[in-house]
């Protein structure tokens, strides 16, 4: 008897070791996962959205020799603007009218030289990036499928869509983008980016349909890492290399930018792009520009007009991944979820970009008073009357 509880508590032992060791390995995958429980909390998400790179895996990319914004005349706001920025938690603002800068905020303890999370406004950047793709003959077919340059998705729910589908949000996958259940699949797909699992794999585990490819828009944020899939699988080479190459060192940056990225160090291409506010703004103004820059033509004006027009199914104010108000009047933006936003309104040559960590980001009201803002600035600084 008395060699059996030695015997037992010898095991004991060693279960207690290689729980200990588990812990110890894990430690950076359990912290990353707190992290993501914790991101939006009231009391951290203005420090949160300024130090992704404390928190999860990265990728840094060269920003290239940097090409300062040039100052214009400063230009106050319109009324009502401070208690719109002080209501909506932004975090910095950024204007530029005509390229120059003529109005720059940043608030509640955040500086210039932060690097933001992005969101979704990071969808709306590697549209511009496959439209370098596309000028130059490496992916000349958006019809083509995506399993012909991402194979891994043959017998997914991707099975059957084309590039044209994921970049108008209309592949037809079932996909659950409620961020505020704990078990929909964007959370569900958090928790596989900190626990440092496989964003290819999540994505060629979609097995559900809601329609067919093409037929009606829905908001599915997996398409965009799609959409990733295919520019490697044309290329060869990592999306932070190639926008690092085509985009970010010509623009030559304020800071150089990151992205998160999954445990098999993928860039999180549907939101993990960190960038200086100003940055935001530069990008926005290589819209404004029809793809111009310093006398360079980075991506083709042809590309920028088909992206940021309003074409998928349905009438749903959606190009190739950017965002197209439903009145719009040349104006386009990208947006990423709590308040992050490049609006970019082309024919009086504004760009504005806000990051934030508005709470209240989704409410149907809040989404016109943003709008309404935007243009009120818009005309502000490009001295137009006031409405």
């Amino acid at each position: 008897m008395r060699r059996f509880f030695k015997r037992l508590g010898l095991i004991l032992l060693v279960l207690v070791l290689a729980l200990a060791a588990v812990g110890v390995w894990k430690r950076t995958e359990i912290a990353r996962l707190v992290a993501v429980n914790s991101l939006f909390d009231a009391d951290r998400i203005v420090g949160n959205f300024s130090a992704m790179n404390t928190m999860f895996l990265t990728r840094t990319m060269d920003g290239g020799t940097y090409l300062p914004l040039p100052d214009g005349a400063p230009e106050a706001l319109p009324e009502g603007a401070e208690g719109w920025l002080e209501a909506r938690r932004v975090t910095a603002i950024v204007v530029l009218s005509g390229g120059a800068v003529v109005h720059e905020d940043y608030r509640l303890g955040t500086a210039r030289d932060d690097r933001r999370i992005s969101w979704s406004m990071a969808k709306s950047a590697l549209s511009l990036l496959l439209g370098t793709l596309v000028d130059d003959g490496t992916i000349p077919d958006l019809d083509a499928p995506v399993t012909q340059y991402a194979p891994a998705l043959r017998g997914s729910a991707y099975d059957g869509a084309t590039i044209r589908n994921v970049l108008q949000m209309a592949s037809g996958v079932a996909f659950n983008e409620d961020y505020m259940d704990f078990w929909s699949d964007i959370n569900r797909m958090g928790r596989v980016l900190a626990l440092g699992g496989s964003m290819d794999g999540f994505a060629e585990g979609q097995s559900a349909r809601r329609g067919a490819p093409g037929a009606e828009w829905q908001y599915v944020s997996i398409d965009t890492h799609v959409l990733g899939m295919v520019i490697r699988g044309a290329t060869g080479r990592t999306i932070p290399d190639l926008m690092a190459e085509r985009l970010f060192r010509p623009l030559g940056l304020h800071a150089d930018p990151y992205y998160v990225t999954d445990g098999r160090g993928v860039a999180f291409v549907l939101g993990g792009l960190n960038m200086t506010t100003r940055d935001y703004a530069r990008l926005g103004q290589l819209v404004a520009q029809g793809g111009v820059w310093q006398g360079r033509q980075l991506v083709s004006t042809a590309w920028i007009d088909e992206s940021t027009a309003a074409s998928a199914p349905g009438g749903v104010g959606y190009g190739y991944q950017w965002w197209v108000p439903d009145d719009a009047q040349g104006e386009v933006m990208a947006r990423g979820i709590y308040g992050q936003f490049i609006w970019i309104d082309r024919p009086h040559d504004v760009v504005i970009a806000v990051n934030a960590a508005d709470p209240d980001f989704e409410d149907d009201a809040v989404v016109e008073e943003n709008t309404a803002m935007f243009r009120a600035i818009a005309r502000q600084v490009s001295h137009q009357p006031q409405e």
